[in-house]
């Protein structure tokens, strides 16, 4: 596996890195201003917020989800380091987001907040 783990954040859809770890993201790991969502640079994106920065409902941010554990699953020679999605600025807790990363691939590093509940 890469050395250098892909550092995996929540983001609005505008692609606003201004606060949390989406500044965290743009800062230290490569974070493309204005890209809502997927990898840039040493980071990969997951909406949890609309383009108005708006919380996205449940379902919506499980669909980003799945598409980011299909991403981690067809890219083994990564390490994705996933941070607490959706529980800082998007107002969710752990037990209404960490479930959404069950069956996560090997290479995926989830926070303490998401494994306790798994």
């Amino acid at each position: 596996m890469d050395d250098v783990p892909i550092f995996v954040f929540g983001i609005n859809l505008a692609g606003r890195h201004g606060k949390g770890a989406a500044l965290h993201a743009r800062q230290h790991h490569g974070a493309v201003y204005g890209q809502g969502i997927g990898l840039q640079g040493r980071s990969y994106a997951i909406p949890t917020k609309d383009a108005r920065v708006y919380t996205l409902p449940l379902p919506e941010i499980r669909k980003y989800v799945e598409e980011f554990k299909s991403f981690a699953a067809a890219n083994p020679q990564f390490t994705f380091e996933v941070t607490a999605i959706g529980c800082g600025l998007a107002g969710y807790r752990p037990e209404q987001i960490g479930p959404m990363f069950k069956d996560s691939s090997a290479n995926c590093i989830l926070p303490d907040s998401f494994r306790s509940i798994l």
